[in-house]
């Protein structure tokens, strides 16, 4: 039992090296002259084409299911102040990945009482009316979720995790077979490589679409401040959170602490962008 116990830890210590050393490599995404850096993944084993052929497709179906259901952009004023939103801040996105600019992006509202909003690779935002409705946002509040989600599009977040993942399968598969080892071994290989790579990894994606979603928000003219407001107002709504350790997101006090500590680099950019 020894044994198998001592291999298992080997295994799963290979199959975490073998992804970390390429999560772990990043660069600086392009910022501006103040605004935020970020390191942003290289790691992309599957081609951009792909993945956001893949999210236009997933989109396309959602989309047609909610109007099929009567929910998709029921409310027209809510609507138009999602997308012009949206619209004010997209044009900046260039600034962290230049091939934004030739995106076909979408914005759509479904009605639908989730605290949700999300932005698919390929600039394919979707905002549920919960969000808005039940949290009562300010359009400065509105804009930081927004923001967030774009980011997460233009630092190429949901490539890098698919990306992760094809990595992450190959050394669990590799370190079971060259260890001779079974289903158990496999399952302890999985939860060492989910605990020790895969949600911290998605934690760094959370705080980086933190903070360049404030830079998109001050440079469109939306007051970056309201993002401490805004993630206040997730607490309260999202009780019962999962430990830090154990989840994707990081903690709300957590996260707030980086905002706050960001704010200083981007109200200037939101300053010049009001006058």
């Amino acid at each position: 039992m020894r044994i198998l116990f001592a291999r298992l830890l080997l295994a799963a210590g290979l199959a975490c090296c073998l992804a970390e050393s390429s999560l772990a490599q990043a660069q600086p995404a392009a910022a501006g002259e103040t605004g935020v850096q970020v390191r942003k993944p290289r790691l992309m084993l599957v081609p951009e084409s792909m993945v956001n052929n893949t999210a236009a497709q997933q989109y396309l179906q959602m989309t047609r299911q909610a109007q099929a259901k009567g929910v998709l952009n029921v409310d027209a004023p809510q609507v138009q102040r999602v997308r012009a939103i949206a619209g004010r801040m997209i044009p900046h996105g260039a600034r962290f990945n230049p091939a934004a600019r030739g995106w076909a992006w979408e914005v759509n509202v479904i009605d639908a009482p989730a605290i949700n909003a999300f932005c698919m690779p390929g600039g394919k935002i979707m905002v549920f009316d919960g969000l808005i409705d039940r949290l009562r946002l300010s359009d400065d509040e509105l804009a930081a979720v927004i923001g967030h989600e774009i980011a997460h599009a233009l630092l190429e977040h949901g490539r890098a995790r698919m990306s992760e993942q094809v990595l992450k399968n190959v050394g669990i598969n590799f370190a079971a077979a060259y260890f001779g080892l079974g289903d158990l071994g496999y399952t302890v290989l999985a939860n060492a490589a989910q605990l020790a790579i895969t949600l911290p990894y998605s934690r760094g994606h959370e705080t980086d679409a933190d903070l360049v979603g404030l830079e998109l928000a001050a440079r469109a003219g939306f007051d970056p401040r309201a993002a401490v407001s805004l993630w206040r107002k997730m607490a309260a709504a999202g009780q019962g959170q999962p430990p830090q350790f154990l989840s994707t997101h990081p903690g709300h006090a957590q996260r707030i602490q980086e905002i706050e500590r960001t704010l200083p680099r981007v109200l200037p950019l939101y300053e010049a962008a009001r006058r």
